[in-house]
């Protein structure tokens, strides 16, 4: 008997959910009230909050002061009908205002609400805008980033994060529909990335091709494609994830932010170029943006409260402070560490307190420490091995990127993203450029010839005696069938 459509969807609903538990519900207790001998005791765990929208909490900001539309009015047109420039923007009425709040409105109303700039009117000057978002708060996002926009997706954005509160940025990713033009950059897209480049700032054009408005209005910073590399497709095998994020240097910190700024560079044109008949239908529009994220915590709390109008961790673990980076006062024992993902699924709570060092249990001695990875084949006094430099993993048997295991980590001297083999060269294992005959060098990037006796500049003479070998044998052949 077919199931009716409800009871399809509803099926369907209740799958997801169970995924969206199965993959996003580990590290949420920080600890339990379990039995023992001696009576009930608690047992701890690393804990961390649940992710959530973190655009009702986020502060905007939108440079330069003027670049909003609406003061003075303006009229402006859209690319679909370029010559019906009947639209107006007129900040002095709320029905036709365009204010940057629109950008994380819920829309209760059921009409889409928008921020827009003032049009290119000053062409060829360029229409730059900048969207700084602040939380005042340290945060790691849990899925993709999404901007839509009305009207149009811009030729060319730069999406910049923080991780100082705003007083250094750095590049997140680069979107353009031309990336060597705009960048000088080879365009890449998430899938193309390995578990050793993941933290790679790419350039991708698959998001500023203009294919119509109403087919396409969403730009993506893509957090779950790269968190798949390590968990699979569907983020079935989240273990190995967080397991990747303990052990690799840098992929944490990746996904960790305080602010983002989005850098509007150029907007959608409609074709290849810009048609200075009619600038009113070039303008930027932002009609939504999604932040999902949660608090970090230093896997130190389960939960992240609004407090005095600015997000802090619900402290577990005898740690205090708005993201529970310090041990509160009497249970500084031991130094600060933030908890541990591992050993999954419960980590380590690597908990504040008021015993001295010597006294606090398994903080030394059975680690089975890597002995080829790490520098002793016993725990330091921190409880974890200490690795050889290039070298990572909870045993020390793991490389960082940029190293390749040889009887333990040794350097790349070449690889496939970022040392190239020079001049037609191709990367052997990551440690051997193969040079064609006419160059050598590491990378292949000195003519062998050059500043030599008797070089005429014909490669053939530097030819090595087997390669000689079957070009006589060929020879042969050919003379043999004629």
């Amino acid at each position: 008997m077919p199931m009716d459509p409800s009871s399809a969807m509803l099926s369907q609903a209740l799958l997801l959910l169970q995924c969206i538990i199965l993959t996003l519900g580990q590290y949420d207790i920080c600890k339990s009230l379990v039995s023992t001998d001696d009576g009930p005791t608690w047992e701890y765990y690393a804990c961390q909050p649940k992710p959530m929208s973190m655009k009702e909490y986020m502060k905007i900001r939108v440079e330069p002061p003027d670049i909003t539309c609406g003061n003075p009015p303006e009229r402006f047109c859209t690319l679909e009908n370029p010559y019906l420039c009947s639209d107006e923007c007129d900040a002095s009425t709320k029905e036709l205002a365009h204010p940057p709040e629109l950008m994380q409105d819920r829309e209760r109303t059921g009409l889409i609400t928008y921020w827009q700039t003032v049009t290119w009117s000053r062409f060829p000057e360029p229409l730059l805008a900048n969207i700084s978002l602040s939380w005042n708060k340290s945060l790691e996002l849990t899925d993709d980033i999404q901007i839509t926009f009305e009207y149009g997706r811009p030729t060319i954005i730069v999406l910049d994060k923080s991780l100082n509160y705003g007083r250094t940025w750095q590049p997140y990713q680069y979107y353009a529909d031309d990336c060597m033009d705009a960048f000088g950059m080879l365009p890449k897209r998430v899938q193309d990335l390995s578990a050793t480049n993941v933290t790679r700032v790419i350039c991708t054009e698959q998001y500023s091709r203009w294919v119509g408005s109403k087919n396409e209005k969403n730009v993506r910073f893509e957090v779950r494609d790269r968190f798949a590399i390590f968990a699979g497709t569907k983020l079935q095998n989240m273990d190995n994830l967080y397991t990747r994020m303990e052990s690799m240097k840098g992929l944490r910190d990746f996904f960790t932010f305080t602010n983002l700024r989005l850098r509007l560079l150029r907007p959608a044109l409609g074709g290849t170029y810009v048609q200075r008949d009619n600038l009113l239908k070039y303008f930027y529009a932002i009609s939504n943006i999604e932040i999902p994220a949660r608090c970090k915590c230093n896997l130190h709390a389960g939960h992240c409260s609004l407090r005095d109008g600015n997000l802090q961790c619900d402290c577990e673990h005898n740690t205090t402070g708005q993201d529970c980076s310090a041990c509160e006062r009497g249970f500084k024992a031991k130094s600060w560490k933030p908890g541990s993902y591992l050993p999954t699924p419960n980590g380590s709570p690597n908990i504040c307190t008021n015993s001295a060092p010597g006294e606090a249990s398994g903080t030394s001695g059975k680690c089975n420490c890597n002995q080829l990875g790490s520098l002793h084949a016993r725990c330091n006094d921190t409880g974890f091995c200490q690795c050889r430099e290039g070298t990572t993993g909870q045993k020390c048997e793991d490389c960082l990127p940029g190293y390749n295991w040889k009887q333990g980590c040794v350097p790349n001297v070449c690889d496939d993203e970022l040392l190239l083999c020079q001049n037609g060269g191709s990367c052997i294992q990551n440690q051997k450029c193969a040079c064609p005959p006419e160059f050598r060098g590491v990378l292949c990037e000195q003519p062998r010839c050059q500043g030599e006796r008797g070089c005429d500049g014909a490669s053939a003479c530097y030819l090595s005696a087997l390669t000689l070998l079957l070009c006589l044998l060929v020879n042969s052949l050919l003379k043999a069938n004629a």
